[in-house]
């Protein structure tokens, strides 16, 4: 696997300094978890990592890239996940980042609710860690709309200018979005599925974080 380059911090210390202390998956999600929400409302973005550090806010993937960053500068592979959503329903896909810990998977998440967040490393393989969000993803009407995702995703193809790019990165978030992806079910048990309780329905609801008036 290829280093992180930490000259690549070199003219940004705050950063490299706060990498350094995020040297957990522990400490990253509580990281993430204290940055507001980017409710974007300028316009779609998909900002480095620098830029979320300089705004303190981040919506998914923004999320996820910085966290496979730190994980990144402490010597373990940067690699998100892509979970894809039922089309045409208004449900969103979500990216999470990913690590290991005795050859078992976790993941990194930054939402606003209650749930798709963070997965202590206990799945075997991808699949069974991507399978634990789907109970969870659903819409107010109750339906269950996570229907595929993607293998890990690594971020080492990009170089290094993306942990400190000015630009939005839409160039790593198209190409996730077309990697190869597996279905979460066979499309016969998909057309089964039971609506999610309303008291589950109620508890999705919940946001960490209001949007401005």
């Amino acid at each position: 696997m290829s280093m992180f380059p930490k000259t690549a911090l070199k003219d940004h210390p705050e950063a490299s300094a706060l990498f350094a202390k995020l040297d957990t998956p522990e400490k990253i999600q509580d990281f993430l978890d204290s940055l507001k929400i980017n409710f974007e409302p300028g316009g779609d973005t998909s900002r480095s990592p620098l830029t979320v550090l300089c705004r303190r806010e981040a919506h998914c993937i923004e999320g996820a890239l910085l966290a496979a960053a730190a994980l990144w500068y402490h010597g373990e592979p940067p690699l998100l996940m892509d979970l894809k959503v039922q089309k045409g329903r208004g449900d969103h896909d979500h990216v999470v980042a990913l690590f290991r810990r005795g050859g078992l998977w976790g993941a990194l998440s930054k939402t606003n609710h209650a749930v798709l967040r963070f997965r202590d490393p206990i799945y075997r393989t991808p699949r069974e860690l991507a399978m634990s969000f789907f109970h969870e993803y659903f819409l107010d009407d109750g339906t269950k709309t996570l229907r595929s995702y993607s293998r890990p995703f690594s971020l080492l193809r990009f170089g290094s200018a993306w942990l400190t790019a000015e630009r939005d990165l839409w160039e790593i978030n198209n190409a996730l979005d077309r990697s190869p992806h597996f279905a979460i079910a066979p499309q016969r048990a998909l057309a089964r599925l039971r609506l999610a309780h309303p008291l589950e329905r109620r508890a999705g609801k919940l946001t960490e974080w209001k949007r401005p008036v």
